[in-house]
């Protein structure tokens, strides 16, 4: 990223519990919020990196900054993964998914568990898949974030990340500034309780390394075989990448 981008600019904390504090923050509206702003095109988003897991036959799933829960509930019920584990730093995000995860019964084949993507406490090629979604920007260090997941994920094990883009063809690229940087920030102030969450998720976003970019930084921590899938006119991007 071309510069550090922090929710509270105002703010002593470091980025990653500046993080953690903003999702505890917006948790409780956060997936009716989203469902809002992506027009529910995330679910759609979400159904193709479950497919991309769901071929490689997973016994067990690493989904990092899980958030509520949406897609580790996804990949309980569309793969053959004896078990699936979300990790996340916000433990109001986590509560939330808690209880969605409760009321669909799957707390045997989910464990939701507070802890941070760049300090894991798992062993080396532990996982046989390993999703992010919506949440790699997030990182406080990308490269350190990536070498970690890197070092938990098996040998040929999948590495699937789902995050936001920005589009480069006219008119989707004005369209899409225009909606990120004024739409945006003002549906997350009228249905969010934190004002600085959605500008700082906006500007995040626009700040980002997307596409061969990002594939660039994944070749560069040893993963292989980097392909990156836009989807929707190019307003997010799937990305897959395995360990040699």
């Amino acid at each position: 990223m071309s510069k550090i981008i922090t929710p509270y600019k105002d703010s002593s904390l470091g980025k990653k519990e500046q993080v953690a504090q903003m999702f505890d923050n917006i948790s409780g509206s956060y997936d009716g919020l989203n469902r809002v702003i992506s027009l529910g095109i995330d679910m759609k988003w979400r159904k193709k990196v479950v497919a991309l897991v769901a071929e490689k036959n997973p016994k067990i799933i690493l989904d990092i900054a899980t958030g509520t829960g949406d897609l580790v509930i996804m990949m309980a019920n569309n793969t053959a993964a004896k078990k699936i584990i979300g990790l996340d730093i916000s433990a109001g995000m986590l509560e939330v998914g808690q209880q969605k995860i409760d009321e669909k019964k799957l707390s045997e084949k989910i464990e939701m568990v507070l802890g941070d993507s760049e300090k894991m406490p798992y062993d080396d090629n532990y996982f046989d898949a390993i999703t992010v979604s919506f949440g790699i920007r997030n990182f406080e260090n990308l490269e350190k974030g990536l070498a970690e997941i890197y070092r938990v994920l098996k040998p040929n094990g999948i590495f699937v990340i789902l995050e936001t883009s920005v589009p480069v063809k006219f008119p989707f690229k004005q369209g899409y500034t225009f909606y990120t940087k004024f739409i945006l920030p003002i549906i997350g102030k009228i249905f969010s309780k934190d004002n600085n969450a959605y500008g700082y998720l906006s500007e995040s976003a626009a700040n980002f390394p997307f596409g061969e970019t990002l594939n660039n930084i994944l070749r560069k921590i040893s993963f292989i075989e980097c392909k990156a899938m836009p989807q929707t006119f190019g307003v997010a991007t799937i990305y897959t990448a395995t360990k040699k």
